[in-house]
């Protein structure tokens, strides 16, 4: 970890387009800004941990019943909107 000393002004750079700024210090905080591109996510840790938590929560399927759901699906049954996608692939009309 690289460990830098800043006064309120003063600036950081990372890269050619990140820069945190030092904006204002009292007794016990430092406020920063930080400058990047939008396509860089900037987040306070606790909620980055939150995010990656909801992320890993959301993510962990239950594979049994997934795999369930997709080979009644290939049967002919429905979603929860009471259509199968995959009706018109495996139709029995005689051609």
């Amino acid at each position: 970890m690289l460990i830098l000393t800043r006064k309120e002004g003063e600036s950081i750079r990372i890269g050619d387009n990140i820069t945190i700024k030092i904006v204002a210090m009292d007794n016990k905080h430092v406020k920063i800004g930080i400058e990047a591109p939008r396509n860089v996510s900037v987040n306070r840790e606790e909620i980055y941990q939150k995010i990656q938590n909801e992320n890993l929560a959301a993510s962990a399927v239950n594979e049994t019943e997934s795999m369930q759901n997709i080979a009644d699906l290939l049967k002919g049954g429905s979603t929860e909107g009471g259509k199968n996608p995959f009706a018109s692939l495996f139709s029995k009309k005689d051609k």
